[in-house]
């Protein structure tokens, strides 16, 4: 039994696992995540380290094993290797099973090596092309070289890693198998990801939207795969590729919603809690965690909000009015 008791929602879904975001700001522009032209939070209304710290902490004692840190891009976050180190203390105690990252790849070849110094097993790296012109397109800042760069330095630290996908029609989806191909090539898994109604962006997302059920037909034509029950704790099912060995994940929050089997809520860089990515419904606390120095008042918050875990999400993509299903940004959330 944890210090405050395990946390499980009214569908008797056993809450184990926590997103963090540690900032909403991003070196890239990605043009299905954000505006290009963001106004991002005053520093003042972010959560400082400690308070980051804190919060994981009480979440930890409440029985969340697996907890990953996301942003936009956590690596730009300063400091932000204090935040890990301090955090690694509870792998230590084996209080929790799994620390880890999703990134850009961005600064990966600055932080890899101290990332697994840390205990970071594995690390999650979205890119959505390998060419380095489209790179470029579709992260508006983005450079292809440097995310390579950071990926060779993640594999050669001993992380883990596996590469994350928009699929997106007319852009990347001839691409896909080539990719799949290159990432079990090197040892690393692939999650293909359909592009998820979050946000006010320049484009118009009915037309970049591409079922990962018509996906997976077309590559089908190509590979064999077989359903395997393989899991990390998130929302991904697995299939094996005979033909090249790997693993290949599918997210599907629209075709084939994951919510039955959800286990996992995720924190603003504000210290607002989600307990759904694709509900509206949320708890402040930051409040409760600045208004005492223990946590009795924050824990309460936090299970007040659990009993309020929905059993589904909303993702649909309107093509009518063609506005997004919930209007914060992916980057906000924290992915």
């Amino acid at each position: 039994m944890t210090a405050f008791g395990d946390m499980v929602d009214p569908f008797g879904r056993r809450i184990d696992y926590l997103r963090v975001s540690v900032t909403d700001r991003c070196d890239f522009r990605c043009v299905y995540c954000m505006a290009e032209d963001m106004t991002f939070l005053p520093k003042r209304d972010l959560l400082s380290l400690e308070e980051l710290d804190r919060l994981c902490t009480v979440f930890v004692e409440k029985g969340v094993k697996k907890l990953r840190l996301t942003g936009g891009e956590p690596l730009v976050r300063k400091n932000i290797m204090q935040l890990i180190k301090s955090l690694s203390r509870h792998l230590k105690t084996g209080a929790l099973e799994e620390l880890t990252l999703t990134t850009n790849g961005s600064q990966l070849e600055r932080f890899a090596h101290e990332l697994a110094e840390f205990g970071v097993k594995r690390v999650n790296v979205s890119v959505d092309t390998l060419d380095p012109q489209k790179f470029h397109e579709v992260t508006r800042w983005g450079h292809l070289d440097r995310v390579l760069r950071g990926i060779d330095a993640a594999l050669d630290a001993g992380l883990a890693v596996k590469l994350n996908a928009v699929a997106l029609r007319g852009f990347n989806e001839r691409e896909l198998p080539e990719m799949m191909r290159w990432a079990h090539g090197r040892g690393m898994d692939m999650t293909v990801i359909e592009t998820m109604p979050l946000g006010e962006i320049d484009g118009d997302r009915t037309s970049q939207y591409l079922p990962l059920s018509e996906l997976r037909s077309q590559l089908e034509n190509q590979f064999t795969l077989e359903d395997i029950p393989f899991k990390t704790g998130g929302p991904a099912r697995y299939v094996q590729v005979k033909e090249t060995g790997g693993r290949l994940g599918f997210i599907t929050p629209l075709t084939h919603n994951f919510c039955e089997s959800c286990n996992r809520v995720r924190i603003t860089c504000t210290g607002t809690l989600f307990m759904c990515l694709g509900q509206e419904d949320a708890a402040d606390l930051r409040a409760p965690l600045r208004a005492s120095e223990g946590n009795t008042l924050l824990s309460q918050a936090i299970d007040e909000a659990i009993l309020r875990k929905p059993k589904g999400h909303d993702f649909v993509i309107d093509r009518t009015t063609r506005q997004p299903a919930v209007s914060r940004h992916m980057s906000v959330t924290g992915g």
